[in-house]
């Protein structure tokens, strides 16, 4: 652990977030593949199919979002924790860390049970749809234990400065999720023939694998897992709490707005729904590298602020923003090409496909800027400014997006909504980095020689 904290702090910016982002890139692929596969199988079941995992999508979102949203209160806690050296800091925070998952996989298993009737009625889908949702979501509810704890716990992983464990694992739990999906959705020899409950249990299985490994490698190869100081929880859960809440509240966001932008869509059949589903499994494809930085940022500058290196911290900000610029141009132009090929991997329905060629034609005109916008809120978490960060969330969503969205939608159809997307990035994404950049120039560290 401590020659990853000296080479974090100490060798060139672009050689170490290269070193870092690499394997998060492998992660990211992992959870991409995830998506793409239950879209790409469930798809060949139906468009009513297909549009009921299109349903489920936010409401997911909104829980990986809170997991997240503790998760970068993890990473931000623990690299500070690692760049000064203070392993019996260490220990209490990732123990009582993993404690407060836990209790969030219990709220959400009891809360997401008892209302998914209400809930996806309320989405727009209809009696043809509302069942099949319930055949998954049944299943996918029971395992969240697989989804929250994980990636907590993978976020100490990152903290601690290994980026490369958690990746490969996300890596080889797709695998498994690709090879289990056919065989229990369609009843391949041996096995059942499941429907969509066969993707939920593949997922479950394949999440699994992230736990179990998560979990060996805190307790076994970092032996870092001790409940020995109980007195320190609440000491522990402020700490983390503090960067953890408001990160949720900003992660919320974006699934909150879903679900209203989803409503939206619906009313426009439920191909649209399908389509939009798609549109945003191949988004989350397109944009690994993007995301890669935005997550591996928070190890990067929590531990080079723990060793007083805030110049690195600045040269670090601008090496990912140039990085963001270059490859936002470059995948604009294959999706803008490749949008009617790619919607027709996933159904033959041509107004699924039509609704993916729109998209994929307005919306990464913007990824840029919302790579922008995601490394600066998560700057401004882990140097102390978490509810500025969510502000900049709630602006881009509730301030911007969505009443455009609701005013495009009656002008031009479904393309205002994607183009409000577009626009709202574009305000926003500059705005927050040059904040985010006189936030950490007005901190209070001695900068390095």
């Amino acid at each position: 652990m401590t020659d990853k904290i000296i080479r974090i702090t100490n060798d060139r910016e672009a050689s170490v977030l290269l070193s870092l982002a690499a394997p998060m890139m492998l992660g990211i692929l992992g959870m991409s593949i995830f998506n793409i596969m239950d879209t790409l199988f469930v798809g060949r079941l139906g468009t009513v199919e297909l549009a009921a995992l299109s349903f489920t999508f936010p409401v997911i979102l909104i829980v990986s979002s809170v997991s997240h949203g503790l998760g970068v209160g993890m990473t931000a806690a623990v690299s500070k924790a690692a760049g000064g050296n203070d392993r019996k800091k260490l220990k209490n925070l990732i123990s009582w860390g993993l404690g407060l998952s836990i209790l969030l996989v219990a709220f959400v298993v009891i809360i997401g049970q008892l209302t998914i009737e209400p809930l996806f009625q309320a989405l727009g889908a209809d009696e043809e749809t509302l069942p099949v949702i319930k055949e998954y979501m049944r299943i996918w509810y029971f395992g969240a234990v697989f989804v929250v704890i994980p990636m907590v716990g993978n976020s100490a992983i990152r903290g601690l400065g290994d980026t490369r464990i958690p990746s490969m694992v996300m890596l080889v739990a797709a695998i498994t999720n690709t090879i289990l999906d056919p065989l229990l959705i369609f009843g391949i020899g041996p096995f059942p023939e499941l429907g969509v409950r066969g993707a939920a249990f593949a997922t479950v299985a394949a999440r699994g694998i992230t736990f179990t490994v998560a979990l060996w490698v805190l307790i076994k190869r970092e032996k870092i897992i001790s409940f020995t100081e109980p007195s320190k929880i609440i000491k522990v859960w402020k700490e983390l709490l503090f960067v953890a809440v408001p990160n949720m509240l900003t992660k919320l966001i974006i699934p909150l707005g879903a679900v209203i932008i989803t409503k939206l869509i619906a009313s426009y059949g439920r191909e649209a729904v399908a389509g939009f589903g798609v549109a945003g499994k191949l988004e989350m494809f397109a944009l690994m590298p993007i995301m890669a930085i935005s997550s591996i940022i928070p190890v990067f500058i929590g531990q080079n602020l723990g060793a007083k290196k805030k110049d690195r911290v600045l040269e670090g900000l601008k090496l990912s923003g140039y990085f963001s610029l270059i490859y936002g141009i470059a995948i604009y132009i294959i999706l803008l090409f490749c949008g009617g090929f790619l919607g027709g991997l996933f159904n033959e329905n041509t107004k699924v496909i039509e609704v993916v060629v729109i998209y994929l034609s307005i919306v990464p005109v913007a990824y840029f800027f919302r790579s922008l916008m995601d490394l600066s809120i998560t700057s401004l978490s882990v140097t102390g400014k978490p509810v500025q960060g969510a502000l900049i969330s709630l602006i881009q969503m509730f301030i911007l997006y969505i009443p455009l969205a609701l005013s495009g939608s009656k002008i031009i159809g479904i393309r205002g909504i994607f183009a409000a997307l577009s626009i709202s990035l574009l305000v926003i994404g500059p705005c927050s980095y040059f904040l985010a950049r006189w936030h950490i120039k007005k901190l209070p560290v001695k900068i390095s020689a």
